[in-house]
């Protein structure tokens, strides 16, 4: 088993738009977006929109959490790996399913009924809060900020 070269993985509920498609992606020289979502692994309506938004030389994947889980391993080192992630609770089972996680960026987590906002863009309740300090524990580092130019903040900062 060879580690995947994942440049970073981040918590976006709108997963690829223009901000991940364009800014990170160029950013971090990804050349391959995995985007691990149950559902989105099965909603090729809502794949197709996503794939507009990447330039044509980025390739993207559609997979599952488990198929995540099983797969990522099996990466060729030339893939430069951008893996987004819906929501904490997804970047937190990717973690203890043993993708090598030790960077994420939070991006973007919607405000919704019993949620508190503690930043512009992200939005969290109890149960986020909670596997957010599960990560830490696990030694992930958790940077919020928008975009690759802004400064970023440790979200534990912020809970």
């Amino acid at each position: 088993m060879t580690t995947p070269n994942i440049l970073l993985t981040r918590i976006d509920n709108r997963l690829i738009h223009g901000q991940v498609g364009v800014t990170w992606v160029n950013h971090l020289g990804a050349n391959l977006v995995v985007v691990a979502n149950d559902k989105v692994s099965e909603d090729e309506v809502q794949q197709s929109l996503m794939d507009m938004v990447l330039p044509d030389v980025i390739q993207a994947r559609y997979f599952s959490l488990k198929k995540t889980i099983d797969v990522i391993h099996k990466a060729s080192p030339k893939q430069k790996i951008f893996l987004v992630v819906k929501d904490v609770q997804d970047a937190l089972a990717l973690k203890e399913g043993g993708v090598p996680i030790d960077h994420i960026n939070v991006g973007n987590m919607h405000y919704e009924e019993g949620k508190k906002q503690i930043s512009s863009t992200v939005s969290v309740d109890d149960e986020d809060i909670q596997a957010f300090k599960k990560l830490d524990k696990l030694g992930v580092n958790l940077d919020l900020r928008g975009v690759p130019n802004e400064k970023g903040q440790n979200i534990l900062e912020l809970i």
